[in-house]
């Protein structure tokens, strides 16, 4: 392909994802693809000759195309949204065409620079503690991951990258039971060992309970174990659970414990000032993640993690051969502040995010779905047939059809299970589940940028309407 072929099929290519972006709505949410029906149209080698873009492109429409799962249809209320936006695309387009490596600030100062900028934007958005530094990671369990390494470091003196385990305590990590699984692999990743994890007891809105924390940590203690890090969720996973950050940000401090803050959906409600309450105590915390790639309008890949201290997270992951080694002072050099080397120029997209939409037009869209999911909220409670399984401290409304005359435990979960799998197989409308005390539990979450009450009311009407067909067989 050359310079002619590629300006001729850049051009094509913008109108077909300008189309699908006005289209999205058209296709079923969830694909309907079955097992096995992309992989067996792929021929098992590549072609000994290179092939049209014309035929690549049809191939993408027939193949590729029924295989997808339409992340960026306003009814896809599944998960927690991976939202993007059209400054966020064409930022994206650039730095396809930039291609940078921007593993240390010689070779792309733009990319390192730019970096540091928006951290601090996003810092200052989220009502951050001014003196805390941030870096870009891929997501939030690579971030989760660095601070584990770094809380194990710090914690053994930083012997562990010298020496290993040998001769070092048996070290405890402690999160709730409604902690992101993330954990538990980063824990084994970083050599800690699974059944370090200890999972403490949640309340009855599924946030920690700090007693029973310190409670764990004082066994431990007495048991000859070496506390090292604890992680607390500003919205879980399950149902957004905000765990109490300044009581267990006091506990940490007075055991010497690493307190990292896992705000990896939940930490974009923070540009709201009236939702920064959830906050309080942060300044207690060593490190604490959010996702712009999840509710800020900005492309998968791009965590925002934050330290106090980044000499401990530069310590713990500096190396330094010869080939990368430069003149250049007082500047961030990123491959030290986690764990690749390469990196991508991620901070090109947040900022074209942050400037296309500005604070304010950001945070309208975050209040809009913060009103929605109260609205949703509203139609379970006064639903006769349905229940709400959990506080809703943001847009994910946590619910069961839960029949009048029905009371069998398991009869309710399969009726769930089967109100979920015929909405999605219908594909208006994508919907995930979770289990909250043990209970099978419909998760619906309004986040998507160009959501609107009409979406929301169209997906309730239609969950009404499908358990009534159920019901009614």
């Amino acid at each position: 392909m050359d310079a002619t072929e590629f300006r001729h099929w850049s051009h094509r290519l913008a109108d077909w994802m300008a189309d699908y972006l006005e289209q999205v709505e058209s296709y079923p949410v969830r694909s309907q693809a079955a097992p096995g029906s992309i992989f067996s149209q792929v021929p098992p080698a590549p072609p000994a000759a290179g092939e049209p873009m014309e035929a690549i492109f049809a191939d993408f429409e027939r193949i590729v195309m029924p295989g997808i799962t339409h992340w960026q249809s306003p009814n896809f209320f599944a998960y927690f949204p991976a939202n993007t936006s059209y400054p966020s695309l064409l930022a994206e387009m650039l730095t396809a065409a930039l291609g940078v490596q921007g593993m240390i600030w010689e070779t792309s100062p733009a990319a390192a620079e730019l970096e540091e900028a928006m951290m601090n934007w996003l810092r200052g958005l989220a009502g951050l503690p001014a003196a805390w530094s941030g870096v870009i990671q891929s997501t939030a369990s690579e971030a989760t991951l660095a601070a584990l390494l770094t809380a194990r470091e710090q914690a053994s003196e930083y012997g562990i990258n010298e020496s290993g385990f040998a001769g070092q305590p048996v070290f405890r990590v402690y999160a709730s039971g409604q902690a992101h699984s993330s954990i538990e692999k980063g824990v084994k990743i970083a050599g800690f060992g699974r059944r370090n994890v200890v999972k403490i007891p949640v309340d009855e809105a599924f946030a920690m309970r700090p007693e029973a924390l310190e409670a764990a940590i004082q066994a431990d203690l007495a048991a000859g174990l070496r506390p090292c890090c604890a992680i607390a969720a500003l919205g879980t996973t399950s149902s957004t659970a905000m765990d109490p950050l300044r009581a267990i940000g006091e506990i940490c401090r007075r055991y010497g414990i690493w307190l990292h803050v896992d705000a990896a959906y939940a930490g974009s409600a923070f540009i709201l000032p009236e939702c920064r309450s959830w906050l309080d105590g942060i300044e207690l915390a060593d490190s604490f993640v959010f996702n712009p790639h999840k509710w800020l309008f900005t492309h998968f890949d791009c965590s925002a993690y934050f330290v106090r201290d980044p000499g401990a997270l530069v310590r713990t992951f500096e190396i330094l051969p010869e080939y990368l080694k430069t003149a250049a002072a007082g500047v961030n050099n990123y491959r030290d502040w986690g764990i690749p080397l390469g990196r991508r120029f991620r901070a090109l997209k947040l900022w074209f995010v942050m400037r296309s939409f500005g604070a304010e037009g950001m945070q309208a869209r975050l209040r809009e779905h913060l009103r929605l999911g109260q609205l949703l909220a509203a139609w379970v409670d006064a639903h006769p047939d349905f229940e709400r399984l959990a506080p809703v401290p943001l847009n994910l409304v946590c619910f069961r059809w839960h029949p009048q005359d029905q009371h069998d435990p398991a009869a309710l979960d399969a009726l769930n299970e089967q109100l979920l799998s015929s909405l999605n197989l219908e594909g208006r409308i994508y919907l995930t589940h979770t289990r909250l005390n043990g209970v099978y539990t419909l998760r619906m979450v309004m986040g998507h940028p160009d959501v609107t009450e009409a979406h929301v009311r169209q997906a309730w009407e239609l969950i009404q309407a499908r358990s009534a067909q159920i019901a009614a067989r």
